[in-house]
């Protein structure tokens, strides 16, 4: 790094640089890539329903071993998920996401060489632990270097290329499962191509970079400044500055772009002074401090959603097949049913482009749900085949642009330092539920039929739907630090009046306050009644007789 370039600036500045970055080559490579390390991982979870539907066949298995084969990754998955809040804080976003790939890669590939159901059951689960962090871990990292107004159309972009993968087993397992190339069984050879996805994938990692804003909220602002200047210099933007010298951004990023800190002008001498937390406290003892009551209401928001999701989103796509089967359908027309309901998956996510920046996440979300409760009693009610298609391919596209709404959404609401963590944590219970899943919905399939069974996935979509629309806040067109940081801060009493050198006027270099221009919060049922910070923008320090000025949101 050259002896004469700005000093870094701590988190605040390292993110007021990432929310004036264009779209550049670089987030275009990463989100391809991304995307295929997804594609690959939709590939493992959704090969378990066809998993599930070939045992059964051709070994014999009773209700509880096909239990136990479809469950055997989401019990991977859920562990998997448990750990990398904590592994992605010491190996960083990039590395964790890379391992998790390693992971699912040889698992996958050991699978393939099982002689028996025990064993591929403890493949599947090992597997599961690579499969479970991945999708986490993608949706903090796209959430970490996307600029904001893209943020949400880009992300789709990566579900898009990732829900390909859903076809793309069920059209292939349709191929191979009736064949034995070279001497191998079909089902053996769909193991094989998964692996060989995550090697594909491990070969691009050098379109890779390692998160800006987790490098400084970890205190390794050198690191993230020397990767947002090749960025920088990607994109035809100057170096490091003050916020006042940041062009295109919110008002209310101006001054809070992180952590409540205020982005300092220039010292003497014209290089910027070091930001330091709001608080004062060093940025690692920053990073471990506990989340705001904010954060922790959207926690056990998340926490709810996770748990009956499950049911709504994989579970189709697990039990789909064997709905297929207990309505009379051969194990190849079942196959080949699921694999064009499956095509639902990608039209979906296509879908989702045009309509996750122009409609609020939160009711995307919503609507979505509430279209998959429909198209789903429809499905478990159809007898023949082009009724079955025709539901299967409308609740499969609408499931996701629900999915691609709330992977966006949930790395969106909270904090750089808590957001792999508590994404992890509230998403693996998905994980374990879904695990659970095929010992509560195979019986209930087998002892009152499909109608039922989707009466009941119907009416956990309604409960996300009510969970989502009441409590979720709203995010879109906002900067993460707008979302998150900026809640945390809480304006204190007016200091009294003192002579003293007037201080910088309020909105001058950018010094709006916490929250200030933020619409997070606001709608019915969101917090923004709780926080006085939405209407009122920061004291000047220093001005004689100074009182809050009013944010833009307050302005308007």
């Amino acid at each position: 790094m050259a002896v004469n370039a700005p000093a870094v600036n701590g988190p605040a500045l390292i993110a007021a640089r990432m929310n004036r970055l264009p779209l550049t080559r670089t987030h275009r490579r990463l989100v391809l890539t991304v995307g295929l390390a997804m594609f690959f991982d939709m590939y493992e979870i959704f090969m378990s329903g066809v998993l599930g539907a070939v045992m059964r066949e051709r070994y014999h298995l009773d209700r509880t071993e096909v239990s136990a084969v479809l469950a055997s990754v989401f019990v991977g998955m859920f562990i998997g998920v448990l750990a990398v809040g904590r592994l992605s804080d010491r190996l960083g976003r990039r590395r964790a996401l890379l391992l998790g790939v390693c992971v699912y890669t040889v698992f996958s590939a050991v699978g393939a060489l099982t002689d028996g159901v025990p064993q591929l059951i403890a493949a599947r689960l090992l597997a599961g632990l690579g499969i479970g962090p991945v999708l986490p871990l993608a949706d903090a990292y796209l959430s970490d270097l996307l600029p904001a107004r893209a943020r949400g159309r880009w992300t789709a972009w990566a579900y898009t290329v990732a829900f390909f993968g859903v076809p793309a087993v069920g059209l292939t397992a349709r191929w191979l499962v009736p064949l034995k190339p070279l001497g191998v069984d079909g089902w053996r050879w769909l193991f094989l191509i998964g692996s060989a996805g995550g090697l594909i994938v491990l070969a691009l990692r050098r379109h890779l970079v390692e998160s800006p804003r987790w490098l400084a909220s970890v205190g390794r602002t050198a690191e993230a400044d020397e990767v947002l200047r090749r960025l920088e210099a990607e994109a035809g933007v100057t170096g490091a500055g003050t916020a006042a010298e940041v062009p295109d951004r919110p008002k209310s990023e101006a001054g809070a772009a992180g952590s409540g800190a205020r982005i300092p002008a220039p010292a003497k001498g014209g290089e910027p002074a070091k930001a330091t937390p709001a608080s004062g406290e060093p940025v690692r003892a920053e990073a471990r401090r506990r989340l705001e009551p904010v954060h922790r209401k959207r926690v056990a928001m998340m926490a709810v959603f996770h748990l009956l999701q499950a049911f709504g989103g994989y579970g189709f796509g697990t039990i789909a097949p064997l709905v297929l089967a207990t309505k009379g359908y051969s194990i190849v027309s079942s196959l080949l049913f699921s694999a064009l309901t499956f095509a639902g998956y990608p039209l979906g996510s296509l879908i989702s482009i045009p309509l996750i920046e122009r409609v609020e996440r939160k009711f995307l979300i919503v609507g979505a749900a509430l279209g998959m409760a429909v198209s789903g009693l429809a499905f478990g009610h159809a007898s023949g085949a082009p009724a079955i298609i025709a539901a299967g391919v409308c609740y499969t596209a609408v499931s996701n642009v629900f999915s691609n709404g709330y992977h966006v959404y949930q790395a969106e609401i909270f904090p750089t330092t808590h957001r792999v963590a508590a994404v992890a944590a509230t998403y693996s219970l998905s994980r374990i539920a879904t695990a659970a899943m095929p010992f509560l919905m195979v019986p209930l399939l087998e002892r009152s039929g499909a109608d039922v069974l989707f009466a009941v996935v119907a009416a956990t979509l309604v409960a996300i739907a009510l969970d989502i629309g009441l409590l979720g806040p709203r995010v879109n067109g906002q900067t993460l630090e707008d979302v998150n940081e900026a809640l945390a801060a809480r304006p204190g009493p007016t200091p009294p009046a003192h002579p003293g050198p007037p201080g910088p006027a309020a909105g001058a270099g950018g010094a709006a306050g916490p929250g200030s221009g933020s619409e997070s919060e606001s709608g019915p049922g969101s917090e923004a009644g709780t926080h006085p910070d939405h209407a009122v923008g920061p004291v000047s320090p220093g001005s004689p007789g100074s009182r809050p000025t009013p944010g833009p949101s307050a302005r308007r």
